[in-house]
């Protein structure tokens, strides 16, 4: 459960990150992490357009540099783009002004005032100073489409047992989860449809 759904010490710890929002309405944030890469983007907006729903990308600076007609696709299909860093690093590996400049090299591609760290791991002074420009975003329930460790179904289950209110999923747009991603995605839209959720954008 600590991956899936983040304890409340380690949401305290981050304070001023947006792990869940307390909305009163039956609703989920939908988000999607690492791409835009076309081997998986592409299949996504497709099955977000046939349910009618939006969700919020956080792209890798790089792939927005190498596939821009992606990244320009994600936002004329009505979705909102968040920054990633420039080449998904892991903000405990790096010294903070270094880790800084890789999140600012990828705002010269993307244009938004979200933030969401790779691995959901950043020093305290990496999130001090990047929480003066950027709202950051983390997650209530992450589904680990990226484990291989994991199914479609177990990606699926993930969903079922921790979405509540308000709750921030996470997927990924990336080639190490497509495979599972594309068991689980359609089913889980599907089920909290079912459920009398409604997706909101960030």
């Amino acid at each position: 459960m600590f991956i899936e759904q983040p304890p409340w010490i380690y949401r305290v710890l981050f304070q001023g990150a947006l792990w869940r929002l307390p909305d009163t309405e039956k609703c989920v944030y939908l988000t999607f992490d690492d791409g835009p890469v076309p081997e998986v983007t592409q299949w996504v907006l497709d099955i977000l357009d046939m349910y009618g729903v939006k969700a919020t990308f956080f792209c890798v600076g790089d792939n927005v540099r190498k596939y821009p007609e992606i990244y320009r696709m994600l936002m004329e299909r009505g979705h909102r783009v968040g920054n990633h860093t420039c080449n998904h690093v892991q903000g405990i590996r790096y010294r903070s002004k270094k880790y800084v400049a890789n999140v600012e090299k990828a705002a010269e591609w993307i244009d938004s005032n979200l933030f969401r760290p790779p691995y959901g791991h950043m020093r305290f002074p990496q999130l001090w100073r990047l929480r003066k420009h950027y709202r950051i975003v983390m997650w209530d329930v992450v589904t680990r489409d990226y484990s291989p460790h994991m199914t479609s179904q177990g990606v699926f289950n993930v969903v079922k047992k921790y979405t509540r209110n308000g709750s921030i999923l996470v997927f990924h747009d990336s080639l190490k989860a497509v495979d599972r991603m594309k068991g689980a995605l359609p089913r889980a839209i599907e089920w909290l449809l079912a459920e009398g959720y409604r997706f909101k954008l960030l």
